[in-house]
C-alpha cells in the first residue's frame, strides 16, 4: 500500500506554510521536537511546531503514517531530504549540502544541524499512531572567538546563504516535505531513497540503499556480501547533539 501521511487544516497566519499543515508558535525558550512528541496524539498530523530564534531554526512536523512501524520510520528520509532541499534553495550557487549518515547535515564540510525522528509505542507491524520529525539548523554562529576554533562547526551565514530568517527554512522544508510525500505515494519510497542517498557523504567503492526498515544497504565494488547499516540504534541518539548540553555540537 502506499505511504499516506493525513494532514488536518491549517491554523495560524505567523508562517507562510502550505494547505494542510497547521502551525504551533513556541517562544525563544521552547523546545518542538520535545513539544511535539509529548502533543503528537492531539496536535495531529500536518502540524509544524515551531520555535522563533534567530540563531537557530528549530521545528518538528507530526505525521500520520498509513505503514506499518517498521517501514513507517523511512519518513526520516523525506525529513532529511526536504531539509537538505529547502537549505539548498537558500545556499550559494554549488554550495555542498551533504549528510553524514544517517542524521547530521553538513554544508561544505561543517556541520550545521540535523534531524531526528521519534514514535509513538506500538507493534512493528501496525501502523504507529504518530510520528515526528525534528530538525535543528545553525543560521548564526553565537560563539565568541575565532572560526578556527570550532573547525567543525559551520553556521548558515558564515556559509553565505541568503539572509535567512529561522522561518523560511521552515516553510521550504514544508513544502519540499509534500512533494517528496507526493513522491513516495506515487512513485514508491525509492523516489525518496535516491534524493536521500545522492546527498550521503561519499564512499570510496561501495553502493548504497535503504532497506524496508531504514538500515543502510552497503555493497563493497566486487563484493557479494551486503553490509547492514542499522537505523533504530543510531536515532536513539543524534550524532549532532552534545549529549551533555542537548545543544548543537
Amino acid at each position: 500500500m502506499a505511504t499516506q501521511f493525513r494532514t488536518r487544516s491549517p491554523l495560524g497566519p505567523e508562517l507562510d506554510l502550505p494547505p494542510g499543515f497547521r502551525l504551533v508558535m513556541l517562544r525563544e525558550m521552547g523546545d518542538a521536537f520535545t513539544h511535539a512528541k509529548a502533543h503528537a496524539a492531539e496536535l495531529g498530523a500536518g502540524t509544524l511546531v515551531f520555535v522563533g530564534r534567530f540563531d537557530i531554526s528549530e521545528f518538528a512536523v507530526v505525521l500520520e503514517p498509513d505503514e506499518p512501524l517498521r517501514t513507517a520510520r523511512r519518513a526520516f528520509y523525506a525529513g532529511m531530504s526536504a531539509l537538505a532541499d529547502a537549505l539548498a534553495t537558500h545556499a550559494p550557487p554549488e554550495k555542498p549540502i551533504a549528510f553524514v549518515w544517517p542524521d547530521a547535515v553538513h554544508v561544505d564540510s561543517g556541520l550545521v544541524g540535523g534531524g531526528r525522528l521519534a514514535w509513538s509505542e506500538g507493534p512493528e507491524d501496525e501502523p504507529p499512531q504518530w510520528l515526528v520529525f525534528g530538525a535543528t539548523i545553525r543560521t548564526v554562529s553565537m560563539v565568541e572567538g575565532e572560526p578556527g576554533l570550532r573547525p567543525l562547526a559551520a553556521a548558515l551565514d558564515d556559509e553565505g546563504f541568503d539572509p535567512l530568517a529561522a522561518g523560511h527554512l521552515a516553510e521550504s522544508f514544508t513544502r519540499h516535505l509534500m512533494t517528496l510525500v507526493d513522491a513516495w505515494q506515487e512513485k514508491g519510497f525509492n523516489a525518496v531513497a535516491g534524493d536521500y542517498l545522492s546527498r550521503l557523504a561519499p564512499e570510496k567503492g561501495v553502493s548504497r540503499n535503504i532497506a524496508d526498515d531504514g538500515d543502510l544497504l552497503v555493497r563493497r565494488m566486487g563484493k557479494v556480501e551486503i553490509e547492514r547499516r542499522k537505523l533504530l540504534p543510531l536515532l536513539a541518539t543524534p550524532s549532532w547533539l552534545d549529549p551533555d548540553t542537548g545543544a548543537l555540537r
